[in-house]
């Protein structure tokens, strides 16, 4: 399975290359687009829609402001959703944080702390290690590394 990871606007790009970066690492397969829950609505439905049918098995959002971009996800797909609430404009992401993480009930998004967009594809990992033996391994390893 492939992850998806979607972004508001280009703008965002910097601050969601480390979940990329990590997935890679991985070797988890993904895919980068750009979509606004605002500005193409079109493009983000049907995207979250047809995630699953096309091979994705986690979908990471990230988006600013008004974050509307993991919620409108969620509506619309099954799949495990991770909101990154980015740091754009004038209060710092916390508009963003709230955004993502007010979801009402049966619509759920897994958020992480603003502009941790590596934390994310930690997340996306551990989702898929579930059915994934070898991806299990490679967390551990992580991990283990990590304790070092």
């Amino acid at each position: 399975m492939k992850v998806a990871i979607l972004m508001g606007s280009e703008k965002d790009m910097g601050k969601m290359e480390p979940a990329a970066a990590v997935l890679h690492d991985f070797g988890i397969e993904h895919e980068v687009h750009v979509m606004s829950a605002h500005r193409t609505p079109h493009k983000v439905s049907d995207f979250a829609a047809t995630a699953r049918d096309n091979g994705f098995g986690v979908i990471i959002c990230g988006a600013g402001k008004a974050a509307h971009l993991a919620g409108a996800v969620a509506a619309h797909s099954t799949l495990p959703v991770i909101g990154i609430p980015v740091s754009a404009g004038g209060l710092g992401g916390v508009d963003a944080l709230y955004s993502t993480v007010q979801m009402p009930t049966g619509i759920p998004v897994a958020t992480v702390a603003i502009d941790s967009s590596a934390n994310a594809a930690y997340l996306a990992a551990a989702i898929l290690s579930v059915s994934d033996a070898e991806l299990a391994r490679k967390l551990d390893e992580y991990r283990e590394e990590l304790a070092q």
